[in-house]
């Protein structure tokens, strides 16, 4: 698999990780053995950042199009994400909200759908 193809995988920010890494395809066997037992910078990124998008957007409890409807950052660290949800500034708020409601609306329609299958 591409460097980038695992780092998505594992929910890591490509750019950080060691050059070996980025510069070498990655066998599936490969793969299996870093979720396994994860090689110290590995379990060092995953921990601390920097996060991508979509984990940042995860850890913030919002979606990556609200993280980009924000202006925020793509790429934050663990201590930055933290400090966010410490401050909790106003478009984090609403954000949130936003992600919950539509969460919410989700969740409706699947159990629609599912009581609609079982009348089938």
């Amino acid at each position: 698999m591409k460097p980038a193809t695992v780092a998505k995988k594992l929910g890591i920010y490509l750019p950080s990780a060691p050059e070996e890494f980025r510069d070498s395809e990655i066998s599936r066997q490969e793969f299996a053995e870093l979720l396994a037992s994860p090689p110290e910078w590995l379990t060092k990124l995953r921990a601390e950042g920097p996060h991508p998008r979509l984990v940042v957007a995860q850890k913030l409890g919002i979606s990556a199009s609200g993280l980009a409807r924000a202006g925020a950052p793509d790429v934050m660290t663990t201590a930055e994400i933290n400090a966010l949800l410490v401050e909790m500034p106003e478009w984090l708020v609403v954000e949130r909200s936003v992600h919950a409601a539509v969460n919410e609306e989700n969740a409706r329609i699947k159990t629609e759908r599912a009581a609609k299958a079982a009348r089938k």
